[in-house]
């Protein structure tokens, strides 16, 4: 088994000001959707300013302020690589010094062609729904900020490709994994906040101590929280988890000495600790701690949440909410 390793990282104290309203959640757990309130003044880094774009500033002179667009965002470095990679791959076809207020629906189309039919190696389906989802995000930026009066991607027809359904957990497999996490408060603990709380495993990595409030025990609430220059705020939330939850983790804490990061190792440390309760479990099917999220998901919808409500809960992002919304529907409510 791999040594545990620390976390370095600090995030800033959060002050939240809750307004939340408690909603039924999985196998009879309340979730508190709520937005929070960072007090703490923050500094983002300085925008490159599109005030000096205009409509005949060429796809080369767009490339720094789009990149420094994506950041603020808070869009993952694989979306900003693959997006970069896009724009000078359009650029290549049409020509770096390109003016934006000359690109039309027809360009484009014609990019999409060529790059669909027009080479040997035809670009995987999924590939193809990034590039358009590539060209609707960059000249939708550029006709928001004004730089070009209308938006030759808005009609673009974006066909995301379905992606295969996971096997989920059934009800008995559910009850006997968390069986088998019992006997671990750590695995417990990440077992019920996946479960039961749908986190991420980026934001089960981010948690800190201070950021699961247990002052009513009936009710223990976890802060979801992002530090400033991710440019993620707007995914904060609060959370409501089972009443257990409160001895589960106070269990934890006293036998793994918690005083910063709820869980001081690395993500990788993360799957092994959940796959060794599904070995103890006897789960033959295939356990992440994203089909945890997906279960909550699914289990989410059929207790009667609405769609945009369990947006809210997960905390995703637009794109992520196109491709997660379909999928699911088809799980939770199979035709």
């Amino acid at each position: 088994m791999q040594k545990d390793s620390r976390q370095e990282t600090q995030l800033e104290p959060v002050r939240t000001e809750d307004s939340s309203v408690l909603e039924s959640g999985l196998f009879g757990a309340s979730t508190v959707v709520a937005e929070v309130h960072d007090e703490v003044e923050t500094t983002l880094p300085s925008p490159v300013s599109t005030h000096l774009l205009t409509d005949q500033s060429s796809l080369a002179a767009c490339a720094a302020p789009y990149r420094q667009e994506l950041t603020l965002r808070g869009k993952s470095n694989y979306t900003i690589t693959c997006f970069l990679s896009d724009l000078k791959m359009f650029g290549d076809h049409v020509g770096h010094d390109m003016p934006v207020g000359r690109v039309t629906k027809e360009t484009l189309t014609d990019w999409l062609m060529k790059l669909k039919f027009g080479t040997d190696h035809t670009p995987a389906p999924k590939t193809m729904a990034r590039r358009i989802t590539f060209l609707k995000n960059f000249f939708s930026w550029l006709a928001h900020e004004g730089v070009i009066r209308e938006d030759p991607s808005a009609s673009l027809t974006l066909e995301r490709p379905l992606p295969p359904l996971p096997e989920l957990l059934s009800e008995d497999e559910v009850q006997r994994l968390i069986g088998a996490a019992s006997g671990d408060p750590r695995c417990h603990s990440l077992v019920y906040l996946v479960l039961l709380a749908g986190l991420k495993k980026e934001e089960v990595m981010g948690l800190k101590v201070r950021h699961i409030d247990l002052t009513d025990p009936q009710t223990p609430l976890i802060t979801v929280h992002f530090p400033a220059t991710t440019g993620k705020q707007h995914r904060e939330r609060r959370l409501a988890l089972p009443s257990e939850f409160t001895t589960i983790f106070k269990k934890y804490q006293e036998t793994y000495q918690l005083t910063d990061a709820v869980f001081e190792c690395t993500d990788r440390n993360l799957n092994y600790i959940l796959a060794r309760a599904v070995k103890e479990a006897d789960i033959k099917k295939r356990v992440t701690l994203q089909l945890l999220r997906d279960i909550f998901a699914v289990e989410q919808l059929r207790s009667g949440a609405s769609l945009d409500a369990l947006r809210e809960k997960l905390g995703l992002s637009d794109e992520a909410w196109l491709e997660s919304k379909e999928k699911y529907r088809r799980l939770a409510f199979p035709k």
